[in-house]
């Protein structure tokens, strides 16, 4: 089994655990250039808010887009706009990645911006 398989069997593991709850879900996927937040509805797998390095106003922001920093600031814009839609209590989905580096950066800034999970 390679690494991105399983992560994947991580991830799916995991998420099989958010489904038993009804609370929204925020997602986080990372790449090398971006980082990507989504918070997605429990029972309709709908995406209602989202925030990503590849967006214009957050890529103006920044210098580099594959780091800590980069991470914080789209932790606070998915706590701001979810906050902003009602949304302020969270399941974390890491999507099988590690709690580290730019995962907990994003997180952290997340929970610091109102967002409770």
């Amino acid at each position: 089994m390679n690494k991105k398989k399983s992560r994947l069997v991580r991830a799916n593991r995991i998420r099989y655990k958010f489904k038993k709850d009804n609370v929204f879900r925020l997602v986080v996927h990372r790449t090398y250039r971006h980082i990507y937040a989504q918070i997605i509805s429990s029972d309709s797998c709908n995406v209602l808010v989202s925030a990503s390095t590849t967006e214009n106003k957050i890529f103006k922001l920044i210098k580099n887009t594959g780091n800590i920093s980069a991470a914080v600031i789209v932790g606070k814009k998915i706590a701001k706009r979810s906050i902003n839609k009602g949304i302020v209590k969270v399941s974390f989905d890491r999507s099988g990645f590690k709690y580290h580096g730019r995962i907990k950066a994003l997180a952290d800034a997340a929970r610091e911006f109102g967002l409770k999970f």
